[in-house]
């Protein structure tokens, strides 16, 4: 047996994946736009200002990018690594669940939330999708 190489498939749930980086993404721009301090920052030891609430941002787009288009199967698991790094730092700050909870407002809670559901969405997503593409591989006998 031959294992015959194809482009990753672009399942719904790779697709989803896409979708909750998106959210995701905005709702730290919500966050930030709404001066929302960010006590992780990313790159990690960095300081946190206003630039790397950004590159927040930045990385969670290019996340979306490379899973959308990116030719591997294991693609999509770069979802869920943002997907669970998102939700893990909303769970480790004491910040993210009074945000959840309207502490600072409904606006904030809001765009919190949505910045929880979208990560969520991107871990289960790109957990399921990595699945699929694995379970799609393609065998052709030799001739």
């Amino acid at each position: 047996m031959v294992e015959k190489r194809t482009r990753a498939p672009r399942t719904p749930a790779r697709w989803a994946a896409c979708g909750g980086l998106l959210l995701c993404a905005a709702g730290v721009a919500v966050l930030w736009l709404s001066g929302v301090e960010f006590p992780v920052a990313l790159p990690s030891g960095g300081e946190n200002t206003d630039s790397s609430s950004r590159s927040e941002i930045v990385f969670l787009l290019i996340g979306t990018l490379f899973v959308a288009f990116a030719p591997w199967r294991w693609a999509p698991l770069v979802g869920a690594l943002l997907g669970a790094a998102f939700t893990i730092g909303f769970a480790a700050t004491p910040a993210g669940i009074e945000n959840l909870f309207g502490g600072e407002g409904a606006g904030v809670a809001a765009a919190q939330g949505v910045q929880l559901l979208g990560a969520l969405a991107a871990l289960l997503a790109g957990i399921a999708a990595t699945r699929a593409g694995y379970a799609r591989v393609t065998r052709t006998s030799g001739s």
